[in-house]
């Protein structure tokens, strides 16, 4: 029987979920209320299976229970831990369409986890609201703690006529009825100048500081000029490119190799290597997927990262670490890892298990700079 805190009971029958990535004695569960108001209020309106439109499900909870359509959503994360519940509990295979696409089929009903980004947010419903006919129901569901006061002012100007369900378990539901209004245009992209590149830079609604460079990635940009030419660079947890981009600027690599687990920011990278190098295609490669699992090509002599630090709405560090125990393997021997960590981040143990030398070049009041070399 498995684990009481993987077993998730439903209206829709009870089912073991794991988060992806996995780690022993995983102190987060695989689901949270806000999963469990939008499975009673889809039990209590009789919904399941076709016509469905499950959005930002993010380890597989909505869809194992209700067996949707499709799952809609920006992470690659979201479709390994999806894939490995389905697995688990005798599931067919959910069709999964990526945020930078727009489903195919009209869902008669959509069910949408309320994403952390309000601008993402916002994109999707606008997008939505270009999709449904009146009358069809957005049930959209978030913890409090995450929700912004203005959701059902967003959801009411956006989809039509929105009902604020009462709260419980720290969670809350919304209902939104689509009717004729017209949707917004919205902002798609956020754009900033960044000094270090010379150019704008362009960021899809999901994609982390989409409207500004952040303070991490300046700082460890100030120490990348010193930084001795290589045939290949890696930018991990890419975002927009900044990192990657400036090293082909710079001339510090002559190939430069984007992943990242959210749609959104491998094709805001896209967009701007396109923009800026537009006669240098062949010099860039995007892997989407989780960190560089999966990825075909050869080693890297650099790999420059600023992890993320948050599972979802929660500071945790596993997600930095998940990502920096793949790095040793796809490094070239005598390669190097460049990584700007948040001061309260203790990376150094996770690095010096798995590299020959690592060292703390620089730090300020906010960031360190850590870099560790492959023997």
């Amino acid at each position: 029987m498995p684990p009481t805190r993987t077993r998730f009971q439903t209206p829709f029958g009870t089912f073991d979920l794991r988060r992806y990535p996995t780690r022993p004695d995983e102190p987060l569960l695989a689901w949270c209320a806000a999963d469990t108001l939008l499975l009673e209020e889809a039990y209590c309106r009789d919904i399941t299976g076709p016509g469905i439109l499950v959005v930002n499900d993010t380890h597989g909870a909505l869809c194992v229970a209700l067996e949707p359509d499709a799952l809609w959503t920006d992470s690659a994360l979201a479709r390994l831990a999806l894939r490995y519940n389905e697995r688990a509990n005798s599931r067919v295979e959910t069709p999964v369409i990526w945020s930078t696409e727009m489903p195919v089929s009209t869902p008669a009903i959509v069910v949408l986890r309320i994403p952390k980004q309000l601008q993402f947010f916002e994109y999707q419903l606008a997008q939505l609201a270009r999709l449904l006919p009146e009358g069809v129901t957005v049930l959209a569901a978030g913890m409090d703690k995450h929700l912004s006061p203005h959701t059902a002012h967003i959801l009411e100007r956006i989809i039509g006529p929105t009902l604020r369900h009462p709260g419980q378990r720290k969670a809350r539901l919304f209902s939104a009825v689509r009717d004729n209004r017209t949707p917004p245009d919205g902002h798609e992209t956020g754009t900033y100048y960044c000094e270090p590149l010379g150019a704008q830079l362009q960021g899809l609604p999901n994609v982390f500081s989409r409207e500004k460079l952040d303070m991490g990635t300046r700082f460890l940009l100030e120490h990348l000029r010193q930084l001795t030419p290589v045939e290949t660079v890696f930018d991990l947890a890419c975002g927009n490119g900044v990192l990657g981009l400036v090293a082909v600027r710079w001339g510090l690599t002559r190939n430069a190799v984007f992943c990242d687990e959210s749609a959104m920011a491998i094709a805001s990278t896209q967009l701007n290597s396109n923009r800026l190098f537009p006669e240098e295609a062949h010099k860039f490669s995007f892997h989407h997927g989780d960190g560089l699992k999966g990825y075909p090509g050869e080693a890297a002599q650099l790999m420059l990262c600023n992890p993320p630090f948050h599972l979802d709405h929660t500071a945790d560090e596993f997600a930095g670490r998940h990502l920096l125990e793949q790095c040793h393997m796809h490094l070239a021997p005598g390669g190097q890892l460049y990584l700007v960590a948040n001061r309260h981040l203790n990376y150094l143990p996770a690095l010096r298990r798995r590299f020959y030398r690592v060292e703390n070049i620089a730090n300020n009041a906010k960031f360190n700079i850590l870099r560790a070399e492959k023997d």
